[in-house]
């Protein structure tokens, strides 16, 4: 039987329509002391053109030079960064450890950090916020508190944060693993990927299941490590990482999992995670739902892959129905037949799509 004609993997590949070009000029910019939190940031395009603000997701993502090529580089001035911990931002959980990398990590910091880059970088006027999966959150967090500084929201993956989108993604089917490990219990991102899962479930004892992204953060909070502790730190660490990795995809890059599997990157990212999400990402339940009329006046422009399972599409609708009841709808409102990757190719049509064809910013 010959399966080679069978789709290996969704990741985009010849569907941009800018070709990668090196960062213009990149810089290390100071935002906090007690720790020292120093974002690096990257610029590329037209210095003189649109801003437009890359926030990237996680929490605990990182940015990286292709994602600056969903935009046109004649029109836009496009500033990619790494938020606090994360990338080339020091200090990251991987270095310092979380005792140091994790103080003043907090959703107000981040909506801080980008006022600080916005003057650091001269932008005094209007910008578009660009954001996917928690840059979402984040994004619409920054827009509500200053909607003064936003023309356009371009969104991806919707992510609201709330208790039941953590479950779905983290908790599933697990507390039954050991006695029924296909049984659907109840709903979850599992559904789809039963041998990805298995791999998340079964770094963590039978016992501790019930709650697993609190089983997770018992095991990144260790701080009397000798060598098997890190051991399974790491291995903790890499199991997160893989999982929402893998899942990204409609087609899971299962050959090569890339910076997920890398220890250090891994590291920063699980742990990140599992500190805002323990946190409830720092805001209050509802947030972003019960604050839509002060985006008023923004354009906002919502891409979302039907086959998501990472942030599925009921938290896109959901804004976009909180939107229309406010009297703002949204502007855009596409569903790909893709995943939750930006890099899925759909998707990056899409997005390309929406940028060259946002209302132009006066001045």
């Amino acid at each position: 039987m010959d399966f080679s004609r069978l789709q290996t993997v969704s990741k985009v590949s010849d569907e941009w329509s800018y070709p990668q070009k090196d960062a213009r000029i990149s810089g290390l910019l100071p935002v906090d002391r007690a720790p020292d939190h120093t974002l690096y940031w990257e610029e590329y395009g037209n210095p003189d053109g649109e801003p437009v603000l890359f926030l990237h997701g996680g929490p605990g993502g990182t940015c990286s030079p292709v994602l600056s090529r969903f935009f046109d580089p004649a029109r836009y001035r496009v500033i990619l960064f790494d938020q606090r911990g994360c990338g080339k931002s020091r200090p990251t959980v991987a270095g310092a450890g979380p005792e140091v990398a994790l103080v003043k990590n907090t959703t107000d910091d981040l909506v801080a950090d980008i006022n600080r880059l916005r003057q650091a970088l001269n932008i005094t006027g209007k910008m578009h916020l660009f954001g996917g999966s928690w840059g979402s959150t984040l994004a619409l967090v920054y827009a509500i508190r200053h909607p003064d500084a936003v023309a356009s929201l371009i969104l991806r993956g919707i992510f609201l944060g709330e208790r039941d989108d953590l479950l779905y993604m983290y908790q599933g089917n697990a507390e039954t693993w050991a006695d029924r490990p296909y049984a659907l219990t109840r709903p979850g991102s599992y559904v789809a990927y039963p041998d990805e899962w298995k791999a998340f479930v079964e770094i963590i004892p039978p016992g501790d299941r019930s709650d697993m992204m609190a089983a997770y953060k018992a095991i990144f909070d260790r701080t009397t490590l000798g060598e098997a502790d890190r051991a399974v730190q790491r291995a903790a660490a890499v199991a997160w990482s893989v999982w929402e990795g893998t899942i990204s995809y409609t087609v899971p890059p299962a050959a090569d999992p890339g910076q997920n599997a890398e220890a250090d990157f891994a590291l920063s990212f699980a742990q990140i995670e599992a500190h805002y999400f323990a946190n409830d990402l720092f805001i209050e339940p509802d947030y972003v739902l019960k604050h839509v009329d002060r985006l008023a006046g923004i354009a906002i422009h919502i891409v979302h892959g039907r086959f998501d399972q990472v942030t599925p599409l009921a938290q896109a609708s959901a804004l976009v129905a909180a939107l229309e009841a406010a009297g703002s709808p949204a502007r855009t409102f596409i569903k790909t037949n893709a995943g939750h990757s930006a890099l899925e190719a759909e998707t990056v049509i899409a997005l390309t799509a929406v940028m060259d064809g946002l209302d132009r910013l006066d001045g």
